[in-house]
C-alpha cells in the first residue's frame, strides 16, 4: 500500500435512509416561506419560467416539479397557456377542512366521530365567546342576527337547518382563539356539509315537527343570552347538552362515513 494510500482516511458511511433533499423541495421551501413570510401576496403572479431559472438556478424539471408541490399544498394554482403562470394563494382556513375532509375520508372516519369531536371542542367556544370583553359588539349583534333569522324561517325544514348550522360555525369563528377558530372550524365545515346535504336531499320535514326545531332554536336563544351576560360556565354546559341532543337527527345510513368530495368543506370555513 503506498503511503499516500496509508494516509487518506476512509469516509464516513452515510446514515442508512438518509439522502440529499431535491431540488425542487428546496425551491418549494424557498417559495413557500416567501408565501407564509408576506413577501408574495394573495392573488400576485410568480415570474415566467426563465426568470424563475435565475433566480433558483435548478433545471425545468426540478423548477415544474417544484411548481407541482406549491400546487398541491394549495399555496399555487398554475395556469396553463400563452398567458399562464403561477398564481399565489395564501393559506387559510379553508384549506385545513380540505386536507381533514381528505384525510378522514381515505381513512373511512365516521361522519359521527367528527360530531362527536365537535361535543368536545364547540361548548368551550362558546364559553371564549362569554368571556371577550368585547363581545356586546364583535359576538352577540352576529348570533343575534342569524338566531332571528332562523326563527323567521323555522317552518323551512332547509332554511331552519342551514342557519342553524351558520349559528354555531359563528360561534366558532368568534370566539376569539385563533386556534380553535381553525381546528374546531375545520370540524364545523364538515359536519355543517353533511348536516345541509341531510336536510336537502334525504331528511322528510314531518319527521321534525316545528315544535322540536323551535325548541332547539330557543337553547341556541339560552346560549345566546349566557354569552351576552359573561356566563361562560352556563354556555358552556347548554351548548354541549344541545349539541348531544341536535346530533341524534341527522344520521343517514347510506353515508356514514366523511364525504370524499371535500369541496363543501374547503369553501365555507373563513375567519371571522
Amino acid at each position: 500500500m503506498s503511503e499516500q494510500g496509508a494516509d487518506r482516511k476512509p469516509r464516513a458511511a452515510e446514515p442508512s435512509g438518509v439522502r440529499p433533499r431535491r431540488l425542487a423541495e428546496m425551491v418549494a421551501d424557498q417559495i413557500r416561506e416567501r408565501i407564509l413570510r408576506g413577501d408574495l401576496a394573495e392573488g400576485d403572479l410568480l415570474p415566467k419560467e426563465a426568470e424563475l431559472r435565475e433566480q433558483y438556478p435548478v433545471n425545468v424539471q426540478s423548477l415544474r416539479e417544484a411548481m407541482r408541490i406549491l400546487e398541491a399544498e394549495g399555496l399555487v394554482q398554475v395556469r396553463r397557456g400563452n398567458r399562464g403562470g403561477a398564481v399565489v394563494h395564501r393559506p387559510t382556513p379553508g384549506n385545513v377542512a380540505y386536507s381533514l375532509s381528505m384525510v378522514l375520508a381515505m381513512s373511512g372516519t365516521d361522519i359521527d366521530d367528527v360530531g362527536r369531536a365537535l361535543d368536545e371542542v364547540e361548548p368551550m367556544c362558546a364559553a371564549l365567546c362569554a368571556e371577550r370583553k368585547d363581545r356586546a359588539t364583535e359576538v352577540v349583534p352576529v348570533l343575534r342576527a342569524l338566531h332571528e333569522e332562523s326563527l323567521r324561517k323555522v317552518d323551512d325544514l332547509v332554511a331552519a337547518t342551514t342557519l342553524s348550522r351558520r349559528f354555531h360555525e359563528a360561534v366558532v369563528q368568534l370566539c376569539g382563539n385563533r386556534s380553535l377558530i381553525v381546528l374546531a372550524g375545520a370540524l364545523e365545515s364538515l359536519w355543517s356539509s353533511h348536516v345541509t346535504d341531510w336536510a336537502n336531499e334525504r331528511a322528510d320535514p314531518e319527521a321534525i315537527p316545528q315544535t322540536e326545531r323551535r325548541q332547539a332554536l330557543a337553547v341556541h336563544g339560552q346560549i345566546l343570552q349566557c354569552i351576552e351576560d359573561g356566563d361562560a360556565a352556563s354556555a358552556r354546559v347548554i351548548a354541549a347538552r344541545h349539541l348531544r341532543d341536535v346530533q341524534t337527527y341527522p344520521h343517514d345510513p347510506a353515508r356514514p362515513h366523511v364525504p370524499l368530495d371535500p369541496a363543501v368543506a374547503r369553501d365555507r370555513l373563513f375567519f371571522g
